[in-house]
């Protein structure tokens, strides 16, 4: 949420089997982008990407691709295995990435790309992959799930075929025109204090410390994360809190627990001096803490200020969380909080707001 709220660039890092692409797909129907998706290999010919040449304009002497449902005409993409495609590939994909442009045939074309979703089963070792990968900036690592969550993950697993077999889409949320608006105005949101800048940096030179490459190209971009992760709280400037993003900026697994280390306690501090702002995530399980985070989103929700849909959206996310984690626990205290939660829910898609959905 927070790199297509940014509109910038994500990695999936993990093994075959653990539902990468299922899950792009699902943001992609949940927000009505036009998506691409494709498995690359070494052998991946460019108009397989980027559309094959227009034979009709090749006859008048032109030289152009057709990108008709090709990735240049995508909002949302998904490309798997992308540190095997060959250079060609990969020279086309930065320039994309990072400008949002597309040459074809001397033209240079305008790409409506909001963000792109990459998977891969292991970090690229070869040195000519550095600059692809410098592109994505958050590192999601992408697992089996643990004997805890495996009946969950029967059941949501069993929902999902059925959905397939029936051919019956998600019900959208928001638009991608709205994440592109989004995009567009996020630099009236770009506004740091001092302190902020100053413990930012700090914690940057702390990582490279350590040994942990962090180029100023991404040091730059991280400040969109923030941004985006203030915005989808519905506060108007990142604090300490949104650090929490720099635990994903690991260029090798190992790296993880190091950012762990430097991050967590910044964030501790934060909390100590701001209890009301903790957020639970969702392997969270106590009652006590559940209960605490559904207040602080009723009070998000029913609050003075005025939320964007996707701030909206990604409330509702972590309400649908909530209600998993509590149907999961025995204490009779969780079925009041399902209830508390169902009525936040309801009372949310029952809105006027919501009323074209």
């Amino acid at each position: 949420m927070i790199s297509v709220a940014a509109g910038e660039h994500c990695l999936l890092l993990g093994p075959p089997g653990t539902a990468k692409s299922a899950l792009i797909r699902s943001l992609a129907e949940l927000m009505q982008a036009r998506y691409f998706e494709y498995l690359l290999t070494r052998f991946t010919e460019p108009n397989e990407i980027f559309g094959p040449v227009d034979i009709g304009a090749f006859r008048d002497g032109v030289y152009r691709r057709n990108t008709k449902g090709m990735l240049p005409e995508a909002e949302v993409v998904f490309l798997d295995e992308v540190f095997k495609s060959n250079s060609a590939i990969l020279n086309a994909l930065l320039t994309l990435l990072n400008e949002r442009k597309f040459t074809s045939g001397g033209q240079v074309l305008r790409c409506p790309l909001i963000s792109v979703f990459a998977a891969s089963n292991e970090v690229p070792g070869d040195e000519t992959l550095t600059a692809i990968f410098d592109r994505f900036l958050i590192r999601v690592h992408s697992d089996n799930l643990d004997a805890y969550h495996f009946n969950e993950l029967l059941q949501r697993g069993i929902q999902h075929e059925i959905r397939q077999l029936s051919g019956e889409p998600l019900r959208p949320l928001v638009t991608a025109q709205e994440f592109a608006e989004l995009n567009r105005s996020f630099g009236t949101r770009m506004r740091f204090s001092e302190s902020f800048l100053s413990s930012y940096k700090g914690l940057v030179f702390q990582i490279r410390a350590e040994g942990i490459s962090l180029s100023d190209r991404r040091v730059v971009k991280m400040l969109k994360l923030f941004a985006a992760s203030a915005y989808l709280e519905g506060r108007e400037a990142p604090d300490l809190s949104d650090f929490f993003v720099l635990k994903h900026i690991w260029n090798n697994r190992d790296q993880a627990a190091i950012l762990e280390g430097i991050i967590q306690p910044v964030l501790e501090g934060f909390f100590r001096e701001h209890p009301d702002r903790r957020r639970v995530g969702v392997l969270s399980v106590g009652v006590e803490a559940l209960a605490a985070e559904i207040d602080r989103i009723r009070q998000i929700l029913t609050g003075g200020a005025a939320l964007g849909d996707v701030q909206l959206f990604s409330q509702l996310k972590t309400l649908g969380e909530i209600k998993v984690a509590l149907s999961s626990l025995g204490d009779p205290r969780a079925r009041e909080l399902e209830r508390r939660v169902g009525e936040l829910l309801q009372a949310s898609f029952q809105s006027g707001r919501f009323a074209q959905i």
